[in-house]
């Protein structure tokens, strides 16, 4: 009975500490440590990696929530084999997060379907996972965003707040047009995080395209001259899963794999 009281007076030490995993666990950590007749030392480090682990999943899962991601994917989950132009070794070096510690750029490009979404966000979940203050938005989302901010004279304001991530995911450039003033306002973004902070991009449109884009030839050099001076660029090539998985419902006939767009492996 003493032995139960101790526990929780321990118990409510944790609480107060906040070490809310070695709470829950405690009671199971003692057997396994009776059982095991482990030393108090070695005990103490279990308990600690214990609560350790619980503040990194803790952590790890607010800043997942805080980046706004349209969903959680992890880079295990993504099928290399289907997409074999992809370098695995490539993508599993982006995954130590390396390129986000030296504030570099990954462009990802490729016709609609083959994952370029998948890998941003799995590359983002990864960054969270690092301790890296991240955010995913969509390109349409992000001129609505600022077109807004300007027009409430509040550009500034909102342009320092999106160079506070470490790590930015902007999805889908080019599936819609941009006029001049949505690409200066793109333009004035990246300029702000230049060598500051990391973007990951995701377009099915070729860069040599870009200028079509953006609508100012000009404007998407200097774009382009900024995201490529520290990058890695990732050209995908072959067919849409989705495709893939209306092939395997017997839905679509065979279609050729789709052509890789024109861009270098690294820059």
């Amino acid at each position: 009975m003493s032995g139960g009281l101790q526990i929780e007076r321990i118990q409510e030490q944790m609480r107060r500490l906040r070490l809310g995993r070695s709470i829950e666990q405690l009671p199971a950590l003692l057997e396994a440590a009776a059982k095991r007749e482990l030393a108090y030392s070695d005990f103490l480090e279990e308990l600690l990696a214990t609560e350790i682990s619980g503040k990194h999943e803790r952590n790890t899962s607010m800043r997942v929530a805080m980046a706004h991601f349209p969903f959680v994917k992890t880079l295990e989950s993504f099928e290399f084999k289907f997409q074999p132009s992809i370098d695995a070794k490539v993508v599993r070096e982006l995954a130590t997060c390396r390129f986000i510690a030296n504030a570099e750029n990954v462009l990802l490009l490729g016709p609609p379907g083959v994952g370029k979404t998948h890998l941003a966000v799995a590359l983002g979940v990864k960054a969270c996972g690092e301790g890296y203050r991240t955010l995913f938005v969509s390109a349409a989302s992000l001129l609505t965003m600022l077109t807004k901010a300007q027009n409430e004279n509040r550009l500034e304001e909102k342009l320092k707040a999106l160079t506070q991530p470490k790590l930015l995911v902007l999805d889908e450039i080019g599936y819609l047009p941009l006029d001049r003033a949505g690409a200066n306002l793109l333009f004035q973004l990246i300029a702000r995080r230049y060598e500051r902070g990391s973007i990951i991009i995701t377009s099915n449109q070729s860069l040599t395209g870009w200028g079509e884009v953006f609508g100012d030839a000009i404007i998407a050099t200097a774009i382009l001259d900024r995201l490529l001076h520290h990058s890695t660029t990732l050209n995908i090539k072959g067919e849409s899963y989705r495709l893939k998985e209306k092939r395997k419902a017997g839905l679509l006939g065979r279609t050729p794999a789709l052509t890789a767009l024109d861009a270098p492996e690294e820059a």
